[in-house]
């Protein structure tokens, strides 16, 4: 571990504090998924801190992007669905009655476009490698980045980090948010390893041949966060644990051999920090959303009661398990795809993509994602170096990886009904 390049954010690198009297201008990206609808809450509940000038979303949803639009009365609008413009269009009318209606951006860089928006921070909220170009947009135009999309992370790492520069990604993955705030209180020479916290999902106990038959319902019934489907089966998966140490490694330059995942079933602690002098680092607080995201938007200055706290005065038992590699060897194929870097992270999330969505549509079996995403990952073989890698090449290897996975998982769903 080397400790002169500075990390992408280095909590001792202190970003430029509130400027004049007026609030800090916000874009959300996914602004009607779980992340979006939280932090627009935070930032209703603090008007005299935050004003976002802009939303972006899929287009499943236009009544509440609508609503959302009228409510913080945003400069801009942006809609992936371009065939969802003229129900945005009447939804919008029918909120602004008479009043003028915000820009709308309609198509597949509608959010790039936003997130190139002048602002000073862009909240990334969109779910899966879709939010890789955005990404790269705010950071090209030196917006910070608020960043709870870790799939553009670990799809196109090299390329964030050739622009990205020091301080500018603030991690909103509660995890990454408390790995953020624990290396915070130390030098980064003098840290040992990096403690990722799982709750352990759904299944947690279970042993591999117990998971052959639950269903997308049992999946989806997560004990302690509230989250959108593909994130809920991850979590199940512990596809999403896996996906955090790659992005642990590449926002803080920790090698994987020294971050760890330990489970943790009560959701209170969201990760730890180790130093060399056998002094761990927890950063704690109850399962909410609103500190990490309140972390992101406001960073360096803390926001008064964004989350609640807990309550010393009631009893509470934490507790710590290790890691089941062999019910869950999705952290182990993370770490493999993570140290090959180039497209193999790519192909890795895509593939999970692709069986996660087939899983839920009852074509593939809970142990079938991860046994057809290890397969599709050894097919894929050593990428090339990650220097070298281009958005193309991210591209190209997630349309092949996509395309595979499909085809092992009808493969696997016809010699099931054979």
């Amino acid at each position: 571990m080397s400790d002169s390049p500075a990390p992408l954010a280095d909590p001792h690198l202190v970003f430029d504090p509130l400027t004049g009297d007026g609030p800090r201008d916000i874009v959300i990206l996914g602004s009607t998924g779980s992340v979006g609808t939280q932090a627009i809450d935070l930032v209703q509940r603090n008007p005299e801190r935050f004003r976002v000038t802009a939303l972006s979303a899929a287009g499943g949803r236009v009544g509440l992007l609508a609503e959302q639009a009228r409510r913080l009365r945003v400069r801009t609008v942006a809609v992936a669905r371009e065939d969802v413009v003229p129900a945005l269009r009447e939804a919008l009318r029918d909120q602004y009655a008479g009043e003028p209606l915000p820009e709308i951006l309609a198509g597949p860089e509608a959010a790039t476009e936003a997130a190139a928006s002048d602002c000073h921070t862009v909240l990334n909220g969109i779910t899966g490698s879709i939010g890789l170009a955005p990404t790269l947009a705010a950071l090209e135009a030196g917006r910070t980045l608020a960043l709870a999309n870790k799939e553009s992370l670990i799809v196109g790492g090299p390329l964030v980090k050739a622009i990205a520069k020091p301080g500018q990604i603030i991690p909103v993955d509660s995890e990454h948010a408390a790995l953020f705030q624990g290396l915070a209180a130390g030098k980064r020479a003098d840290v040992r390893k990096l403690v990722v916290t799982a709750s352990g999902g759904p299944f947690r106990g279970r042993k591999k041949a117990d998971l052959a038959d639950v269903t997308p319902e049992d999946a989806l019934a997560h004990p302690t966060w509230a989250m959108g489907p593909v994130i809920t089966i991850n979590s199940a998966t512990l596809v999403n644990k896996g996906l955090e140490v790659i992005e642990a490694h590449l926002l803080y330059d920790i090698p994987f051999d020294r971050i760890e995942v330990v489970v943790h079933p009560q959701s209170y602690v969201h990760s730890m920090v180790e130093f060399t002098d056998g002094s761990t680092l927890a950063q704690a607080t109850p399962p909410d959303m609103s500190g990490p995201i309140a972390i992101g938007i406001g960073w360096p200055e803390r926001v008064p009661d964004a989350a609640p706290a807990f309550d010393w005065t009631k009893a509470s038992s934490w507790e710590f398990f290790p890691l089941d590699n062999d019910a869950f060897p999705s952290v182990g194929l993370a770490r493999h795809v993570g140290e090959l870097a180039g497209t193999a992270p790519a192909v890795f999330n895509a593939a999970n993509e692709e069986c996660v969505d087939a899983f839920l549509k009852g074509a593939l079996p809970f142990n079938g994602i991860m046994e057809t995403v290890t397969e599709v990952v050894a097919e894929h073989g050593t990428p090339a170096a990650g220097t070298s890698l281009t958005v193309a090449d991210v591209l190209e290897a997630e349309t092949w990886a996509r395309a595979r996975a499909r085809e092992l998982a009808g493969k696997a769903t016809a010699e099931a009904r054979a």
